[in-house]
């Protein structure tokens, strides 16, 4: 018995010499050891045994962290707290679903400008650069060097749940940032969400044209996600497929991790049957078309076209109507790449007849028909933007901020219609505003949104007049005036007809400018 509390007791010595690689730690936990030792001796000459006073005490998690920040904050260094668990998956709550509120206007459905912070660990390649060198070099293109030292004067960056002074101050592994930002999003249709099918496994919904799935680029409140959430009060719903965002029809959503991860298995064997329909210009030919082209991407535009290099790629086409000007096709995709419809009917000399990126002159005299591009990357970029800029369509482009940005650069951007890094008068700054005006904005968790509401109407006065004050001095955006988009432009005529599984199917009815004798106004 003493033998073999000796061994455990050196082992626990051996051990601590291998992990303990500071002085302070090793002295504190060689005291447990030696406790340790002492009870030993203390049963071999008194025979009794060890009792439950007589067991150290082990520090614990919050213990051993605050002993940590202690000695590290003592001895000059600066402490970074371990990282913290994330819960996996996408799931929103009342607090996001406060952050702001929705109202329609003439026929879309606009989100009040609201604050939102934007959190992130320290990248790798972060580490060991202040933060002056990486606004500096990761961020300069979307906002200048003067806006995030006017953002730390004004409290609104935050390292370690701390305010940063200074931009100097040199990153480390773990450390958590926050930045709080003015949002502005671009309005969608105010065409319903409607719900095809809901059981205890699965929600099944027809999703409107402009409307994208889940968060993404400038989009959080006019999503399919937020808005199942917040006024259909179905949550922790996970995506079993994506459409693009001008794209329409059948979406589904599974309610739990099990569901999502079966239905996904369907896909990925290719038991999942699509049939998509939409109108192309010009007359498609009657016989069933297929085009296997392999499609690549280009990363510096966001959108794609036949490549060899691409990926491998099969949709079928089968021709339902001719109207003497366009066809309306029916579409068959047997894989499920980005955009596959609309860069193979792009292909094939039939684009979609009111899709903003791959109907556009900006591709050149045959609008990429038969893969003929001869254009960069940039050129091409500079192309769309520019069609769209003189239309004052710029946020019906499914492309990044950033990339917009880059092609104006040097230019007037308030004659762009883009967000403008231009430099912050940082004494003219207030800088007491911060985001306790948006958060407290009349919000309610039971939406009702009716078409004419203005801004201030249905708030008490308080909440007008924080409404009236609601421009934000550092916001770039909240300079701008742009016209709103009509609700003609945000309806591409691309529609999920129909999604059809093992144990399932699902459709919808035909989109009104799917019908046979229908005529563009």
């Amino acid at each position: 018995m003493l033998n073999a509390k000796l061994r455990s007791v050196l082992a626990d010595c051996s051990k601590l010499l291998l992990r303990a690689p500071d002085r302070g730690r090793v002295v504190e936990s060689w005291s447990h050891v030696f406790g340790d030792i002492r009870i030993v001796f203390r049963w071999q000459h008194t025979g009794k045994g060890k009792s439950a006073a007589d067991e150290p005490v082990r520090p614990n998690k919050k213990q051993r962290v605050r002993r940590e920040r202690k000695w590290k904050t003592s001895s000059g260094e600066r402490y970074v707290p371990p990282p913290k668990k994330r819960q996996l998956g996408v799931s929103f709550g009342e607090s996001h679903f406060r952050e702001t509120d929705c109202y329609l206007e003439g026929g879309l459905r606009k989100v009040r400008p609201y604050y939102f912070d934007f959190e992130t660990y320290c990248k790798g390649r972060w580490v060991g650069k202040s933060l002056l060198q990486i606004f500096s070099s990761e961020f300069r293109r979307t906002k200048p060097i003067e806006y995030y030292w006017a953002a730390a004067r004004a409290g609104r960056l935050w390292l370690n749940e701390e305010p940063v002074q200074d931009l100097n101050i040199v990153l480390k592994n773990n450390d958590f940032m926050r930045n709080t930002v003015h949002r502005h999003e671009p309005p969608v249709t105010a065409q319903p969400i409607c719900i095809l099918a809901e059981n205890e496994e699965v929600v099944v919904v027809d999703k409107p044209s402009s409307l994208p799935v889940h968060p993404c680029s400038r989009f959080r409140h006019n999503t399919v996600i937020f808005i199942l959430g917040k006024e259909h009060n179905l949550r922790e719903l996970h995506p079993i497929h994506r459409l693009d965002r001008m794209t329409s029809g059948v979406l589904i959503f599974a309610k739990t991790p099990e569901v999502s991860k079966r239905l996904h298995g369907q896909i990925r064997e290719r038991q999942l049957e699509k049939e998509y329909v939409c109108r192309v210009v010009g007359e498609f030919p009657e016989c069933e078309l297929t085009c296997e082209e392999p499609i690549l991407i280009f990363y510096e535009v966001g959108s794609l076209c036949v490549d060899p290099k691409g990926k491998p790629c099969k949709t079928v086409f089968q021709r339902l109507s001719y109207n003497g000007k366009s066809s309306v096709v029916r579409c068959f995709p047997y894989t499920g790449r980005t955009h596959q419809i609309r860069v193979h009917l792009q292909f094939l000399g039939h684009p979609i007849v009111n899709d903003p990126i791959y109907n556009r002159n900006a591709w050149g005299p045959t609008k990429g028909k038969n893969g003929n591009i001869d254009k960069t990357d940039d050129e091409l970029l500079k192309n769309l933007v520019e069609e769209h800029r003189a239309k004052q369509s710029l946020d019906i482009l499914d492309l990044s901020e950033d990339n917009l940005k880059l092609v104006i650069e040097g230019r007037d951007f308030e004659e762009s219609g883009i967000s403008q890094p231009a430099t912050v008068d940082v004494s003219s700054v207030d800088f007491s505003v911060k985001g306790e005006i948006a958060k407290e904005s009349c919000q309610s968790p039971d939406v009702k949104i009716e078409e004419g509401k203005t801004i201030s109407e249905g708030c008490g006065p308080n909440e007008q007049e924080t409404h009236r004050v609601s421009k934000d001095p550092l916001c770039g955006e909240c300079k701008i005036e742009r016209p709103d988009p009509t609700p003609k432009d945000l309806v591409m005529y691309l529609h999920a007809l129909r999604y059809k599984g093992a144990e399932f199917d699902y459709s919808t009815t035909m989109p009104e400018w799917a019908l046979e004798h229908w005529q563009e106004d």
